[in-house]
């Protein structure tokens, strides 16, 4: 295992005599980008809940760089460098789009200072710096959705855990998710988990794939692969393909 990585070891969980997740195991490695692919009901926002701390696993580990976060809240797996985006977004609508992402650095105990430049600095690098002095209730949707990912970025993570951050977007807005995806990859180079239903943004954004079905890993490769595997077509692809 790579020391620098972040690696979640044969990770089990069931609520009563519902076995949710059998023995999961998954390495992210700094400034990678791993989709996690699997239907409605294969486990996928339990075992991201584990991974930054909002359940506890019945089995397994989860370690960044070496380092065990077992049992660690979620706010002190934030310091530890592990980052959440949620499906909501959870923008203060009355704050302005730079104060929502300095709350990012400043939610980790960082100066107001501090705070100020690091929002600036990333809403420039993803290119909304515009968006800075506006009520985040009066933004659109997909600047929403990359102002939360600036928020969690603000944070500096070694990793970063995306919960569908495509959900709602459009077709115009969802490139442009993508290309903030591969500046934050290029300009911040932590790693990232894209959680994801939308197939084609998983397929061009990562690197590598890996597919939850019934709590069970049953793929984890090249995206093109996942495509063409049979098991990975029964459990969620269908006769669909790639939208």
């Amino acid at each position: 295992m790579n020391q620098k990585s972040f690696h979640a070891n044969e990770i089990s969980k069931s609520f009563g005599a519902l076995q949710v997740l059998d023995n999961v195991s998954l390495n992210i490695n700094p400034g990678e980008i791993v989709g996690l692919l699997g239907p409605n009901g294969a486990g996928k926002s339990t075992f991201i809940n584990i991974l930054a701390g909002y359940e506890k696993q019945d089995g397994g580990t989860v370690v960044v760089e070496g380092t065990p976060l077992d049992g660690l809240k979620p706010n002190a797996r934030a310091r530890a460098g592990i980052a959440r985006t949620f499906q909501s977004g959870r923008l203060f609508a009355n704050l302005t789009v730079a104060e929502n992402v300095a709350l990012g650095a400043i939610g980790l105990g960082e100066s107001g200072k501090v705070a100020r430049e690091r929002s600036e600095t990333i809403l420039e690098i993803l290119g909304i710096e515009k968006l800075s002095p506006y009520a985040a209730g009066s933004i659109s949707h997909g600047n929403a959705r990359l102002v939360g990912l600036a928020r969690a970025v603000a944070a500096h993570p070694k990793y970063l855990i995306m919960d569908e951050p495509a959900a709602g977007l459009n077709e115009d807005e969802a490139p442009r998710l993508l290309h903030a995806l591969d500046l934050i990859r290029k300009n911040i180079g932590c790693g990232m988990l894209l959680v994801e239903h939308n197939v084609k943004l998983v397929t061009q954004a990562c690197s590598r794939v890996v597919v939850l079905a019934t709590g069970i890993l049953i793929f984890d490769g090249n995206p093109q692969d996942a495509l063409n595997n049979s098991d990975v077509k029964t459990a969620y692809l269908g006769n669909a393909g790639v939208h």
